[in-house]
């Protein structure tokens, strides 16, 4: 068990690890291999059957997320940990996904070339192009960030996750997106549909049973 101030450790406590502001305390914080855990209930009461629950597995981990934009409409898609599933995972498209920090020159560098990649493939419904803040957001493990600016590609054939790095180059990552963009996720659920089709037709005799009669 640990005690921790958050007005004398606000970089472990506020920036860092949870994105905790000194209005969010005093709260409980479980810190496991499986993820992080916060009460916000100090209740002693209630203390004992929060961590019991801890225990037996029956808590949800706590994901640092800034807001999810009420407007992303920009050539460059906001991403954050409480929408990342639906943008890049679950949204069936090829996904370039910058993974960046605001203190990073590097990634100031960079974003006027992710930029001009967005504009030029917006009129390409099967790509997106994207960033997270990794310093406001909890990384999934899918990504093993460990500098910033960390480019990863989400392909639509298969899910298969890539890292990037190659050149920072507008025209070397729109080749790696048109190199390894994989078909949108409708058209490949019609080919295979049509393919069951074809080989039940081509299984089943010319004449029916009644013809044959």
């Amino acid at each position: 068990f640990l005690i921790g101030d958050v007005s004398t450790a606000d970089r472990a406590f506020e920036f860092q690890y949870f994105g905790l502001k000194e209005s969010d305390v005093p709260l409980l914080l479980v810190l496991a291999s499986t993820g992080k855990y916060l009460n916000p209930t100090m209740e002693p009461d209630q203390l004992i059957p929060w961590m019991k629950q801890y225990i037996y597995g029956n808590l949800t981990p706590y994901v640092k997320s800034e807001p999810i934009p009420k407007v992303n409409d920009q050539p460059v898609k906001v991403v954050v940990a409480d929408n990342i599933d639906e943008i890049v995972f679950n949204s069936g498209k090829n996904v370039l996904l910058e993974f960046y920090a605001p203190w990073c020159g590097h990634c100031r560098k960079l974003a006027p070339i992710l930029e001009e990649v967005a504009v030029s493939l917006q009129d390409d419904e099967d790509v997106v192009i994207a960033k997270m803040d990794g310093t406001a957001n909890d990384i999934p493990t899918d990504f093993a960030v460990e500098g910033y600016p960390a480019l990863y590609f989400y392909s639509s054939s298969g899910g298969d996750l890539l890292t990037y790095d190659g050149q920072r180059t507008a025209k070397e990552l729109i080749s790696f997106i048109k190199k390894n963009r994989g078909a949108k996720a409708a058209a490949v659920e019609v080919t295979q549909t049509d393919a069951v089709e074809e080989e039940v037709t081509s299984s089943t005799p010319s004449g029916s049973i009644q013809d044959e009669l």
